[in-house]
Formats: C-alpha cells, structure tokens, sequence
C-alpha cells in the first residue's frame, strides 16, 4: 500500500498508562494464578440491556465505556472482580459514572474494587480495598439470583439471535405484544407472550 492507500488509523500508544501497567504489574503478582486478568474491558461485553427496545436510555450509559481492569475465573471465566482506577475524591463526594459503576457491579454481584491511581501499590493495601469491595457486594442479592431469568430476553428458536419487543399491528391481534427476531425480515422467527 501506498501512503495514501493506508488507513486512517495508528496503534494507540502506549496501551496502558504508566499508572495502569504498574497495578496491573500488581494484580498479576498477587492473583495470576487464581484470575484471568483483562485490562480495559468493554462493559458491553459483560453486561447486555434487557428488553433492549424498551430500555434504550440505558445503552448510553455503558456505551464506548470500559472497567479498567476485569478478573476473571481461570475455568469459566466467569467475572469475579472489576476493579476501577480512581482519581482522590473531591470534597463534594463520588463522580456520578463512579456510582452508576458501583451499582452495576453490586447489582450484578460482582465486587468492583476502587483503588486510588499511583504510580506504586502495596499489596497489603489493595488487599484491603479487595476486602471492602467483597463486604458490600455480600450485603445485596445479585440480580441471577431473583427470580431467575425474569427480566431475560428469550433467544430466536430459528436462528438463535437476540430477540426484540414488538407490536401486532394488524388482524385479530392488532395491539398485542410479542417477541419478534432482531433479524426480522431475514428471519421469521417469533414468539408470544403470556
């Protein structure tokens, strides 16, 4: 290719900051052989919107938005912690994207662990911050844990994709709701609801 062949983009550099290659450093030490570590995780990839269609106001805030380090479980892995990076807390108290972040963790029952942003950590202090984290997260019912798969979105039983919320418009039907395939019209697959 030539230079003006190429693609308009460049490998971010440097990929972790010198603050997050030095807890990850940290994290690996203490817990590779127990976790998976991943480093700037999407929260689409962990968390999905039920009823997507009804709860679209809910998609901007996890949206281009990641946790800073995910610790995952060797066999399954499975999420058992987040952990956020985060900056001294002002006198007026927590961000709001740090306490939307806290309650969708908790909710999920997942510990998300905050550890202020330096450039050294000691193990026994994050330790500790571990130790808070799994403290709070014991105090709430994860979400899997009611009434099971209430809120979940049921899966097209042709071909397996997300299904959506919609609307009969026409006949004997008209105003009833049902689950209809995401791939609609390529796929016809659809599904009442009692």
């Amino acid at each position: 290719m030539t230079e003006k062949e190429r693609l308009p983009y460049r490998l971010r550099e440097p990929f972790l900051s010198k603050t997050e290659l030095a807890l990850f450093r940290t994290l690996t030490e203490m817990m590779a052989s127990r976790y998976v570590i991943s480093p700037k995780v999407a929260l689409s990839d962990v968390f999905y919107i039920v009823r997507p269609n009804e709860n679209v106001h809910f998609f901007n805030k996890i949206f281009r938005k990641h946790v800073d380090f995910l610790l995952c479980d060797l066999k399954t892995m499975k999420p058992s912690f987040g952990v956020e990076m985060v900056k001294p807390i002002a006198k007026n108290g927590a961000r709001e994207a740090d306490k939307f972040m806290e309650e969708l963790f908790t909710d999920a029952g997942i510990p998300l662990v905050h550890i202020p942003s330096a450039e050294t950590y000691d193990a026994a202090d994050v330790i500790s911050l571990f130790q808070i984290a799994v403290t709070k997260v014991g105090k709430t019912t994860p979400l899997w844990n009611m009434e099971l798969h209430k809120d979940a979105v049921p899966n097209c039983p042709i071909c397996g994709k997300m299904m959506v919320l919609r609307i009969n418009r026409n006949g004997s039907g008209s105003g009833k709701t049902y689950y209809g395939c995401i791939d609609n019209p390529r796929c016809a697959g659809v599904m009442a609801i009692e």
